[in-house]
């Protein structure tokens, strides 16, 4: 239904423990890939978009400024993402029908990608709408409401894989290029997609 609220829940709290720095703080296209991952969440329309942060936090908040987001603080982050999924769905507003989580470390996500998951959603009863990566599952991930108590629900070491696979069978599927699945995890990483994004 077009009257439905999907949030967004940007994840960027973790260690950045490969990179050597905070991931989050640096800088991809002239913007900071904590800050691209909100714009692009913004520019979906999602709303609210909340932010997870949690190692470096105040560094991280200070970069927000200006950006119409709310920061959510997981005490937790160090024992891994799985903690920051469950912080950013269980600060979501009551009146919240579905949210879409994006990663803070994968600047080849963009609107376009967002904005597709929610019209799909919109159209449909599915409890989720996932992206797909030459058949990998990874963000962009919607979750509508049904699914909200599972993932609160999850422990430390459970992942939000664990609802995918359980309600895979219900789910939308999209498909993007393989080479959109890239993640920040190491040094070259990020000279391999400053090159792409440069050349686009």
């Amino acid at each position: 239904m077009p009257g439905e609220r999907v949030a967004g829940a940007v994840l960027a709290a973790g260690l950045s423990s490969r990179m050597g720095e905070n991931k989050m703080l640096i800088e991809v296209g002239g913007r900071t890939l904590v800050r691209r991952a909100v714009e692009t969440a913004l520019s979906a329309g999602l709303d609210p978009v909340l932010v997870v942060v949690g190692h470096e936090s105040e560094r991280v908040r200070a970069e927000l400024r200006g950006l119409s987001c709310t920061t959510v603080l997981n005490a937790e982050y160090a024992r891994g993402m799985n903690t920051s999924l469950r912080a950013g769905i269980r600060a979501l507003p009551e009146n919240t029908d579905a949210a879409v989580v994006l990663l803070g470390d994968m600047p080849l996500v963009d609107a376009r990608m967002v904005r597709a998951l929610v019209e799909a959603f919109r159209g449909s009863p599915a409890p989720l709408a996932i992206s797909t990566y030459g058949g990998i599952v990874a963000p962009p991930i919607l979750y509508a409401r049904a699914v909200f108590a599972e993932l609160r629900a999850l422990d430390a070491d459970a992942c939000g894989k664990q609802v995918v696979k359980q309600h895979r069978a219900e789910a939308i599927e999209l498909a993007w290029p393989s080479e959109a699945l890239t993640d920040l995890d190491e040094p070259a990483d990020l000279e391999r997609v400053r090159s792409r994004l440069e050349a686009a």
